[in-house]
């Protein structure tokens, strides 16, 4: 099993902020107290080029990013976030070239600062460089097809526009909805040759386990198995949980485990890549638990969300989508 992270992911960092780096602390201080961190092959990530960022960033946003302060009113930077933006980014696509080349058959990239919400032309919400969508990209000029599942309470807004006229990426996202950034309609399909390879589930505030089940039982996982993606990268947000401030779903930490299982029947060349999450214990277990997964190692917490069903999206989302595959 391998892990990507490196100490220089703490540089990035405004500890006033609820994106700082004692989030990457406790993960890796948690994951190292666990029985199965000897089989973990943990790797330094290496800086992406600009010349790959600019197959997906606008060369002026690139620019941009290079500004100290603030990208937007959400997104800060310091003198050595540019450098670990691209540290991010191509930690992310370090894992899938291990993938690639048959060295591991998954990974969890630990990088930050995170990346979904980055648009083709804008940092934004927390996010610099798109990290999921510059390997998404990369992996598509390999030839091969991928699959993104995306599990942060926000919506990815920035990796949907980033493939939203394509048919080699399929955007899949479960969020709280209405909330940041206010995008994520089960109507926001895609568009062009793209048309029906963005899935959106935008759920009530309070939705819980059993909805989210319904939703990858019911669409997302048989998608998938139409779709048969080479990879399958997951925007592994845990403010999703029920206890993190920034959420409002009600996601339990082994319902995580239960996804990487199930996208684990599709294909089994997975790559997780870390998003929000903002209780740093809590975001450590779902860490652990979604790693734990991979390896088949049983590491159980018993703990569940209750929370509301959501069959009304289930079957609107559903109607939705079988206009363009067989559900």
């Amino acid at each position: 099993m391998l892990v990507i992270y490196s100490n220089a992911y703490l540089l990035h960092n405004n500890e006033g902020h609820p994106e700082n780096s004692s989030r990457l602390k406790a993960i890796v201080s948690y994951l190292k107290e666990q029985e199965f961190n000897e089989k973990i092959d943990w790797q330094e990530p290496y800086e992406i080029s600009e010349e790959e960022i600019a197959k997906v960033h606008s060369m002026e946003m690139i620019e941009n990013a290079r500004h100290v302060g603030w990208l937007d009113m959400d997104t800060y930077t310091n003198e050595h976030s540019y450098r670990i933006a691209k540290l991010a980014a191509g930690g992310v696509v370090k894992a899938c070239d291990e993938i690639l080349n048959g060295r591991h058959s998954q990974a969890f990239a630990l990088v930050r600062p995170p990346g979904h919400h980055a648009t083709r032309n804008a940092s934004m919400g927390f996010c610099i460089f798109n990290n999921i969508a510059i390997a998404a990209n990369w992996l598509t000029q390999h030839g091969k097809k991928v699959f993104v599942f995306d599990h942060d309470v926000h919506h990815g807004n920035g990796t949907q526009e980033i493939f939203y006229e394509r048919n080699d990426v399929i955007y899949a996202s479960i969020h709280l909805f209405p909330h940041y950034p206010g995008t994520g309609r089960i109507e926001e399909v895609g568009a062009g040759k793209g048309e029906g390879y963005t899935i959106n589930a935008p759920l009530p505030h309070g939705a819980g386990e059993d909805c989210l089940a319904a939703l990858l039982d019911e669409i997302f996982i048989p998608i998938a198995m139409q779709f048969k993606p080479d990879f399958i990268l997951i925007s592994a947000g845990f403010d999703s949980h029920y206890g993190d401030p920034l959420g409002g779903l009600e996601i339990g930490i082994d319902f995580y485990g239960e996804i990487i299982e199930k996208f684990m029947n599709v294909q089994k060349k997975i790559v997780c890549s870390l998003e929000g999450g903002y209780v740093p214990s809590t975001l450590a277990k779902g860490v652990a638990k979604e790693i734990a997964t991979m390896m088949n190692f049983p590491l159980n917490y018993n703990d569940k969300g209750y929370g509301k069903i959501c069959n009304d999206v289930v079957m609107a989302l559903k109607k939705k989508m079988n206009e363009y595959w067989n559900l």
